[in-house]
This record gives structure tokens, C-alpha cells and sequence, in this order.
């Protein structure tokens, strides 16, 4: 059986490609989906991505994720990485390992990003690769729910 993999995308990444280019670059959210469909399906695994810019709604899709099947989450929560217990909370509740990505260096910006609440539950954290911190984030999910 394929492994799942879901993509979550937080508020305002659906501005991808004209929002702050300087800071997430030219590539659109769409064609970060269609990038990551790909390449999940190459190494054997299925993508379902999800965008909302609402904090319920993107809570509401991490706990279906415990009841469709999903092996592993990618999460880039925006500005809900620095705000949301909410989505900490739902995170910590389904158990389902994820790995928590940032399109800029969270580290080279205001103090406020240098603090998330949902880095210490994930597996790991990608920081300042743009979408190439996506395909990192998806290789590592893939690795990580093959069977022994």
C-alpha cells in the first residue's frame, strides 16, 4: 500500500509567487502542489495538499487526517507556527509524525518567528530552502514510513 502523505499550507500561502517574492520566491502554490504530486508519485507514495488561510478549517483537516489514512504530515502553518496552540494541540493529538517547513529563514527575520509551537513535536524542521525545503521535507516523510 502507497504510503499517505498530506501537505498542509497555512494563511497566505495561497499568495505564493507574488506575495514578498523577495522573501518566497516566484513559484505559485499550485505549482508547488503539482512539484511535490510529482515527486511523491515517483518515489511510491500519494499527496493530498491542503491550503486554508483559516485556523479551524486547518485544524479540522490535521484531525481527519488520523481517520483517512495518512502516514505523515509536511506542515508549513505560516503565521500560525508563532500563534497557534490550537494546531499544537490537533498536531499532538493524532499522533502522526510530521516535519514543520518554513520558505524563508525564519532565524534571518523579525524575533517574533524565532519562536514556534510545533517544533518540538515534529521530527524535524526545514528553514530557508524556499520549495526545494518541501521536496526535502516529502523525501524525508517517504523514508521515514517505509516498512523495515
Amino acid at each position: 500500500m502507497a504510503q499517505r502523505i498530506l501537505v498542509l499550507h497555512g494563511p497566505n500561502l495561497n499568495l505564493l509567487g507574488t506575495r514578498e517574492p523577495h522573501l518566497y520566491g516566484y513559484t505559485t502554490l499550485p505549482e508547488l502542489n503539482a512539484r511535490l504530486s510529482g515527486l511523491s508519485s515517483s518515489l511510491g507514495a500519494s499527496l493530498d495538499a491542503f491550503q486554508s488561510n483559516h485556523e479551524g478549517e486547518l485544524v479540522d483537516r490535521i484531525q481527519a487526517a488520523l481517520l483517512d489514512g495518512t502516514d505523515f504530515i509536511v506542515i508549513n502553518a505560516g503565521a500560525y507556527t508563532h500563534t497557534s496552540v490550537a494546531m499544537r494541540d490537533a498536531l499532538a493529538g493524532i499522533n502522526i509524525p510530521f516535519v514543520e517547513v518554513h520558505l524563508s529563514n525564519v532565524y534571518k527575520r523579525e524575533a517574533f518567528r524565532h519562536h514556534s509551537y510545533l517544533s518540538d513535536l515534529a521530527q524535524g524542521v526545514v528553514a530557508g530552502l524556499g520549495p526545494q525545503g518541501y521536496e526535502a521535507a516529502v523525501r524525508f516523510a517517504v523514508q521515514y514510513v517505509q516498512p523495515a
